[in-house]
């Protein structure tokens, strides 16, 4: 675990006090696909940083089962910045979407460093704005455009590394999982995908969406944001 965690960009140009420390602190875990380990109250102690495989995190409307996914934690990704930050329990469910590994740190040990790392700060805050950025293109999306449109956005951003909390996001991801982070169902993603596919602009396999034709998809993103 330690050899594979030297490659996650926390710990990119750090020094080697704080590279020892951080070792010295994190402790790896494994999960299971489909299993729910992490509890708002567990994570008033611990902070975790994902190694491997994917966990989502998401809101969902017990009266209606409707759900929202929020993040999709990938390799590099830290939480809960929430309860790190301001010291309260954030009620968010947590999902193991692949079979994952995680480090997980004592969470008074990582406000430590918030107050006294730099290197840990010139990492952590940038991570900070771009789960701020992606919440609110995640807001704008819901209030503002239809499913189909944030569909054709999913997909452009799914090629962006630029868009951090997307890029790369969609590969083994089932149709559902995909309705869940656009704030709808599957049958209406499936048949988003299935008039995407008719313009000749995308190709789909099992848990696979290919672009066909990018030039005309991001026309199609140009033309939402005009509307």
């Amino acid at each position: 675990m330690q050899n594979n965690s030297k490659q996650l960009k926390l710990l990119d140009n750090t020094n080697k006090i704080f590279e020892d420390e951080f070792y010295k602190y994190a402790k790896p875990f494994e999960y299971k696909k489909g299993s729910s380990p992490f509890y708002p109250d567990d994570l008033l102690k611990y902070f975790y940083v994902v190694v491997d495989g994917k966990i989502k995190t998401y809101q969902i409307n017990f009266q209606t089962n409707k759900e929202q996914t929020i993040f999709i934690y990938k390799r590099g990704d830290m939480f809960d910045v929430i309860s790190l930050l301001d010291h309260q329990a954030h009620d968010v469910v947590y999902e193991v979407l692949e079979d994952c590994k995680v480090l997980q740190l004592p969470i008074e040990r990582a406000r430590y460093w918030l107050k006294n790392d730099s290197a840990f700060n010139q990492k952590f805050f940038p991570y900070l704005a771009a789960q701020m950025r992606h919440t609110e293109d995640l807001a704008t999306e819901l209030a503002l455009y239809d499913t189909k449109d944030r569909l054709v956005n999913l997909l452009l951003d799914n090629l962006n590394p630029g868009k951090h909390f997307r890029y790369n996001l969609l590969q083994n991801l089932s149709n559902s999982e995909i309705a869940k982070l656009l704030g709808t169902v599957r049958h209406v993603v499936e048949r988003s995908l299935k008039q995407l596919k008719a313009d000749n602009l995308i190709e789909t396999s099992r848990r696979n969406i290919k672009i066909t034709n990018f030039k005309k998809l991001r026309e199609k993103a140009s033309q939402i944001l005009l509307k």
